[in-house]
């Protein structure tokens, strides 16, 4: 009985473990290169993406965020 407790336990902390989703997306695109960014919001706008925020992080990397209908991507620069 134990043993059946045991496997219930860890098998609810996988599932609730992979449940939260991650939006950020990492990618290779030079953030810090203008046409990079230019590029990046014309094919987002393209799509019905809008740039909802744009700024430096902590860690002075630039990080852009798009929404479409309560939906959100992150980009952050290398």
């Amino acid at each position: 009985m134990k043993k059946l407790q045991l496997l219930f336990v860890a098998m609810m902390l996988l599932i609730s473990i992979d449940v939260k989703a991650d939006d950020t997306i990492n990618s290779n695109l030079d953030l810090d290169n203008p046409d990079v960014r230019k590029c990046l919001v014309e094919a987002t706008q393209s799509e019905g993406w809008k740039l909802a925020a744009l700024y430096f992080n902590a860690d002075e990397k630039l990080v852009m965020i798009f929404e479409k209908d309560n939906n959100s991507k992150t980009y952050i620069s290398k």
